[in-house]
C-alpha cells in the first residue's frame, strides 16, 4: 500500500506473526489416534483419499512435551487447549473442554502400552478402510457437522473440532453418506456445555436385529469415567474388549494436552432396542446416570489441532538464515503455542519457552524489553500486549514487522515499522493501519515480500553503479582528454547524449529488473538509516568511472600517436569512433558485472537468469555497428568514421580490462567478507533513529478485548 515501505521490508529484523491462519492452515484436524495398544499419525496435508493416510508409529507423540514432565495433570491443562477458558479474545471453538484431569504419581509406568503386538496392524504399517471407519464412526455418526465440498471449508457446517473427524475419515476413503443411511439415527443424547458429551443411538447391521449402537463423544476425562470396558486396538466387537486401564488413559490425555493437541474421547456400547424409543430426546442420565454405574467401551482418543503450513516450515528456516527472528503471537494456550512453535522452528534451544499475556502484564518496560530479546512465543496475548512487544522491540533497535487482522490490532500495525494485514480475514480498519496487505494471508508470503525488498534495495544500487560511472566518465573523458591534448574533445556532444539515453534506458533497466541474487538471503538485514552509497559501493564507482575513463582517453591517445600522420579533421574521426565505442562496449562490461553485487560474474550465469541481459548487449552492440558505419549518420550526425582493426582491436581490450578489474575488485571484497571484513558499509555512516516512546497510545487502555472470530 505504501512505496516506501519496500525499503522497511529490506530492513525487517524481526516478523511478529498471529498463528491462526497466517502460520497455520486455519482447518482443525486429526493428527493422531490412539488406541489401547498403538498410535496412529494421520498425513494432515493429504490430498488423496486412501486408507494410508493413517500410519501406525508408537513413538509420535508417546510421551509428555519436555516442559510438562514434572507436572501435574491439572496443570498441563491449564496451559493447554483443554483448557475451558478458550482462546484469549476469541470465543472458545473446544466444547469438550476438560474440567480436571488426575493422573498418577508415575506417569511413565502409567503410558506404557500392554501388550503391542496384539495391536491389529504392524509398527510402520497403514490400518485398513473398513478398521478406520469402524473406530472413528463414533465421531462421523456422533455429529450433527456437515463436511464441506471436497473435504475442504466450503461449505462446512459444524464445530470444527468434530469436523476435523469428518474430514480425517473422508480421506482415509470412508464414505460418510454411505455410512450415514446405513446406520440410521434412532434417538440422541444433545450436547450441553454442562456435562460435556453427546451421544447418538444407531441401527447397524453390525449387531443382531434385537440391538441398537450407542455412540458418545465428548470430554475425554468424562469418557473414561464412565467406561467399563475398553476396546483391544480400536478393534469392534464383543470379543474384542476388555477391562478399561484408566490410569493409561488419563495419562495419554496428559500427553496429547501437553503437546498442544486437543483431544476428544470416541465410546460406544451395545443396548437392546427396546430400551429407547424411535425420535426420543434422551437426557445425560442416559450416559451417566445409569444404575450399573461405568458401562461404555472406550474406542480411542482423537488428538486434534490446527496443523503449520507445510511451506511455513521453509519459510521460517530462510528468515533465519536471513538473520530475520520469527516471533509467534497468539491467543492460543501456552502449550498449544509451544508445540506449534516446535513444528515450525520457531522455538528452538536459544528461544525455548513461552511467555503469557498476563505474565507481560505484570512487568515494567525494561522487564518486558529483555523479555522479548529472548522469547519468540507469546501466548494468551492481547492487543495491548501486542502494542508493549512492538515497542520493546523496536527500543531494542528492531526492525518489526507486525501481522493483524482485527480492528483491535491496528494500533499494533500503525505502530510497527511495517505493518502486515490480513487480506481474505482481515478487516477494512486493518489495512487501513497497515503498510502492506497479505493477500493469501499466507507466512511465507512475508518472507518473500521481505526477500522482495532487498531485492529493491540491491537493484538500486546495481543502476547506481552501471549508470554512475557511463555518466561521469563522459564528462571526465572530454576534460582529460583536453589535458592529454588530443586535437579536441574524445567524444563529441551528441555522442554523449545518445550513450547517456541508450545506456539509461538498456544496461540501467536491465539492474533494475534483476531477479533476486544466490545468497540474498544469507546476507543480514541491512541497517535502517543506512545510506545508499556506501564506502564500497562509493569504491565500486569511483573504480569504474576512473576504468572507463582511462579507456576512452587512452584508447584516444592510442589512435591519436599511431595516425599522428593523417589530416587531423581525419584523425579526430578516427578518435572519437574509437572513444564511442570503447565508452558504450565498456558500459556493457560495466553492467555484466553489477548484475551480481556479491558473486563473481564470471560465469555463464551472467547471460542467464534475466532475459533482459542479452537483448540489452544485443540491442547496443547493434546500434553501435550502425551508427559507426552507415554513411552520413557516423560523419554527419556523430563526426566519426567507421573503425578499422585497430579500433576494434581497443575496443575489445578496453571491454576485457574493465570486465577483469571489477572481477578482481569484488574477489577482493568477498575474501575480506570471508575474514569478517565489514563489506557491507553495517557499520559505517548511518542516520540516526529517533527514540522509542514505550508508553500507550491514547486510547489503548480501552481496547475491547474480544476479537472478531476467525
Amino acid at each position: 500500500r505504501a512505496l516506501p515501505a519496500v525499503e522497511t521490508l529490506g530492513s525487517v529484523t524481526v516478523i511478529c506473526s498471529d498463528k491462526t491462519g497466517t502460520l497455520t492452515q486455519n482447518i482443525m484436524s486429526l493428527t493422531a489416534f490412539v488406541t489401547s495398544n498403538a498410535r496412529y499419525k494421520n498425513n494432515v496435508d493429504a490430498a488423496d483419499r486412501v486408507p494410508a493416510n493413517f500410519v501406525r508409529d508408537d513413538t509420535y507423540l508417546c510421551e509428555r512435551a519436555v516442559l510438562d514432565l514434572k507436572k501435574k495433570g491439572a496443570d498441563i491443562v491449564a496451559d493447554g487447549p483443554n483448557n475451558p477458558a478458550g482462546r484469549r479474545g476469541h470465543n472458545p471453538s473446544n466444547h469438550f473442554t476438560v474440567d480436571s484431569l488426575h493422573t498418577t504419581e508415575n506417569p511413565e509406568e502409567a503410558a506404557k502400552v500392554a501388550h503391542p503386538e496384539e495391536a491389529p496392524f504392524e509398527n510402520g504399517s497403514s490400518p485398513t478402510k473398513d478398521w478406520i471407519q469402524a473406530a472413528l464412526s463414533c465421531g462421523v455418526l456422533c455429529s450433527k457437522c456437515v463436511l464441506g465440498e471436497n473435504g475442504g471449508r466450503t461449505g462446512e457446517i459444524g464445530n470444527p473440532t468434530e469436523l476435523s473427524i469428518l474430514r480425517a475419515s473422508y480421506f482415509a476413503g470412508v464414505d460418510i453418506e454411505n455410512l450415514k443411511t446405513e446406520c440410521p439415527i434412532v434417538a440422541e443424547v444433545p450436547f450441553s456445555s454442562e456435562y460435556k458429551f453427546m451421544a447418538t443411538i444407531h441401527e447397524s447391521s453390525d449387531v443382531p436385529d434385537d440391538k441398537l449402537v450407542a455412540y458418545v463423544k465428548g470430554a475425554p476425562d468424562r469418557m473414561v469415567k464412565v467406561c467399563k470396558y475398553q476396546s483391544k486396538g480400536g478393534i469392534i466387537g464383543d470379543d474384542a474388549v476388555e477391562e478399561i486401564n484408566a490410569d493409561y488413559w488419563m495419562e495419554q490425555i496428559a500427553i496429547l494436552s501437553s503437546h498442544g493437541l486437543r483431544v476428544l474421547g470416541l465410546c460406544r456400547a451395545v443396548i437392546p432396542k427396546d430400551s429407547v424409543t424411535a425420535g426420543e430426546n434422551l437426557g445425560q442420565e442416559f450416559v451417566n446416570g445409569r444404575p450399573e454405574g461405568a458401562w461404555l467401551t472406550m474406542v480411542g482418543l482423537c488428538a486434534i489441532m490446527d496443523p503449520p503450513r507445510p511451506e511455513c516450515v521453509q519459510a521460517i528456516k530462510e528468515a533465519k538464515g536471513a538473520g530475520v527472528r520469527v516471533a509467534m503471537i497468539t491467543g492460543d494456550h501456552k502449550d498449544t503455542a509451544t508445540a506449534i512453535g516446535h513444528m515450525l522452528g520457531i522455538v528452538d534451544e536459544k528461544f525455548s519457552e513461552a511467555v503469557t499475556g498476563p505474565e507481560l502484564d505484570s512487568m515494567t518496560d525494561d522487564e518486558i524489553r529483555a523479555c522479548v530479546m529472548t522469547h519468540n512465543v507469546f501466548a494468551r496475548a492481547s492487543p495491548q500486549n501486542k502494542i508493549r512487544i512492538v515497542k520493546a522491540l523496536q527500543a531494542e533497535g528492531q526492525i518489526t514487522s507486525m501481522t493483524g487482522d482485527g480492528v483491535n490490532d491496528a494500533p499494533a500495525l500503525k505502530a510497527a515499522n511495517m505493518g502486515v494485514a490480513m487480506g481474505k480475514e482481515g478487516t477494512d480498519v486493518a489495512r487501513e493501519a497497515s503498510e502492506m496487505i497479505l493477500a493469501d494471508d499466507n507466512f511465507a508470503t512475508i518472507v518473500y515480500a521481505v526477500k522482495q525488498g532487498r531485492v529493491v534495495w540491491d537493484n538500486l544500487r546495481k543502476v547506481l553503479l552501471v549508470n554512475t560511472p557511463i555518466n561521469n566518465a563522459q564528462g571526465m573523458s572530454v576534460l582529460f582528454g583536453l589535458l592529454a591534448q588530443l586535437p579536441s574533445t574524445p567524444i563529441s556532444a551528441i555522442q554523449i547524449l545518445y550513450s547517456n539515453f541508450i545506456c539509461a534506458v538498456t544496461l540501467g533497466f536491465v539492474c533494475a529488473i534483476e531477479p533476486a541474487e544466490d545468497g540474498i538471503m544469507a546476507n543480514p538485514p541491512r541497517r535502517v538509516g543506512k545510506r545508499i552509497i556506501g564506502r564500497f559501493l562509493l569504491l565500486r564507482i569511483l573504480l569504474g568511472t576512473f576504468l572507463l575513463t582511462g579507456c576512452v582517453v587512452g584508447s584516444a591517445v592510442i589512435v591519436n600517436t599511431v595516425y599522428k600522420d593523417v589530416e587531423e579533421f581525419e584523425r579526430l574521426y578516427k578518435i572519437r569512433a574509437t572513444a564511442f565505442n570503447v565508452l558504450d562496449f565498456g558500459a556493457i562490461s560495466v553492467m555484466l558485472s553489477a548484475r551480481f553485487a556479491y558473486n563473481s560474474s564470471v560465469t555463464p550465469k551472467v547471460f542467464q537468469g534475466n532475459p533482459a541481459v542479452m537483448w540489452s548487449c544485443v540491442i547496443v552492440a547493434v546500434l553501435q555497428v550502425l551508427l559507426t558505419y552507415v554513411p552520413g549518420l557516423n560523419t554527419f550526425v556523430f563526426s566519426m568514421k567507421g573503425m578499422d582493426g585497430l579500433g576494434w582491436g581497443l575496443t575489445i581490450a578496453s571491454m576485457v580490462f574493465v570486465f577483469t578489474a571489477m572481477e578482481i575488485e569484488k574477489a577482493i571484497r568477498r575474501s575480506l567478507k570471508a575474514s569478517g571484513a565489514d563489506t557491507d558499509d553495517r557499520e559505517g555512516v548511518v542516520d540516526p533513529l529517533p527514540p522509542v516512546d514505550m508508553s500507550m497510545p491514547k486510547g489503548a487502555s480501552k481496547l475491547n478485548l474480544q476479537e472478531l472470530a476467525k
